[in-house]
């Protein structure tokens, strides 16, 4: 998948998430105590590729799949989330949104439109995202459009809990200089690994008292008719697009 590329996600491409997560050649080992981090350097970007593994006890690849997906509980575990809005679906498996986080003084805060796929093989779950361009969501004042080139999850069965591959190479634009951006990514990834752990241990009772807690169309595809439908001419670059943006961050 290719930043600002809109194309549904092929065989192919969870086959390399799965690759990146599983296979540690060219990988740097961080840290090896709890969750393990690993880092590596791409020839396609100056911010490193990070990686993290884990396996959470007691909590099912079901519910881990579903924590990962559900935009309603995110807003209760996401500490960080300014806004999250579900553009439109490219088909079942392939949807773009729009996120905003917040970021500490005196950083800008960050947005993001994305392009997420999934697929869902029972004892396997993979999610995969990538920054797109949408018409109605140029980048906006106050924010610096920050492009993910990749962020991914494997889930996976494992004993009386699940296994959970994190892999995020991003690109937060502004002006931050890269070897401080590549420190600061590999010690938050872990943390947002802890906040999935914290948020799957509530959720199956959150989603419980939810009015309708059967919905969830990352498992049940007919819901998707229900939300608006995506094609690729409305994520065609312009010139307000996140491939033209400069913001720098001492602005704020």
């Amino acid at each position: 998948m290719e930043a600002g590329v809109v194309k549904i996600a092929e065989d192919s491409d969870f086959h390399m998430l799965k690759k990146l997560v599983d296979d540690h050649t060219n990988w740097r080992l961080e840290y090896d105590k709890g969750d393990d981090v690993w880092t590596k350097s791409t020839t396609n970007c100056c911010f490193k590729m990070v990686k993290v593994q884990s396996v959470f006890h007691n909590i099912t690849a079901n519910t881990m799949f579903d924590v990962l997906h559900d935009p309603d509980y995110r807003k209760d575990w996401d500490e960080h989330m300014m806004a999250s809005i579900e553009i439109g679906y490219l088909n079942p498996n392939n949807d773009i949104g729009y996120y905003a986080l917040s970021c500490p003084a005196p950083v800008k805060n960050r947005d993001f439109v994305l392009q997420r796929s999934w697929l869902d093989m029972g004892d396997e779950k993979l999610i995969l995202n990538h920054s797109v361009n949408h018409r109605d969501y140029p980048p906006r004042k106050g924010f610096i459009r920050a492009i993910s080139h990749l962020t991914g999850f494997v889930v996976r069965p494992a004993g009386n809990g699940c296994f959970l591959g994190y892999i995020s190479q991003t690109d937060p634009r502004g002006k931050l200089p890269s070897w401080l951006v590549n420190k600061i990514t590999q010690k938050f990834a872990p943390k947002v690994v802890k906040q999935l752990k914290k948020a799957a241990e509530g959720y199956e009772f959150w989603k419980a008292s939810q009015k309708d807690p059967l919905r969830k169309p990352w498992i049940y595809p007919e819901l998707t008719l229900l939300s608006p439908r995506i094609s690729a001419t409305d994520c065609v670059p312009s010139n307000s697009t996140i491939m033209s943006v400069d913001d720098d961050d001492s602005e704020s």
